[in-house]
């Protein structure tokens, strides 16, 4: 049996995804304390930045950039419960099965708490799998951590697709 363990930030980040109330309260400001508030500000846009570009390198599947930002350790759980790795994402990549005419989000949000962030967004995912098509859109919240070498995306929760609603 294997066992994984979570380090403050990690737990402290998940925490605010799944309980927004209770974490967005003292418990998860204790976790970033002594970080300035302009700091913060600062490490908020340049996550910012660093999801809009992760979800660039996804439309072009270009896995350099993809590899770089992802974490070695990095994990994603969809809606439907299956869990990709980085190895996984990078090969999907590799493969050209997905065509994206669409991979953009909307609504982002970034909370910072010391060296994890929180990006909160909707996404637009439009293209084809294997010829397939597809044309949904999901809510998901990515986490990252401040390494020494910059911050990395660690680890992603996509929900199920939205439902369509027409007018």
């Amino acid at each position: 049996m294997r066992t994984r363990f979570l380090d403050l930030g990690m737990v402290v980040a998940l925490c605010a995804v799944v309980f927004p109330s209770f974490c967005g309260g003292e418990f998860a400001l204790s976790a970033g304390a002594g970080a300035s508030a302009p700091k913060a500000e600062e490490d908020a846009r340049t996550v910012a930045a660093l999801d809009t570009e992760y979800q660039a390198a996804v439309k072009n599947n270009n896995v350099e950039v993809m590899n770089r930002i992802l974490a070695d350790n990095f994990i994603l759980v969809v809606g439907s419960g299956k869990v990709f790795t980085k190895s996984d994402l990078l090969e999907e990549a590799r493969s050209g099965q997905y065509i994206w005419e669409r991979q953009e989000d909307t609504s982002q949000t970034v909370r910072v708490w010391g060296d994890t962030a929180v990006v909160t967004a909707k996404l637009w995912a439009k293209g084809t799998k294997d010829g397939t098509a597809f044309d949904r859109t999901l809510w998901f919240s990515d986490t990252y951590v401040r390494t020494p070498s910059g911050w990395r995306y660690v680890f992603g929760q996509a929900s199920l697709p939205l439902p369509q609603f027409t007018l």
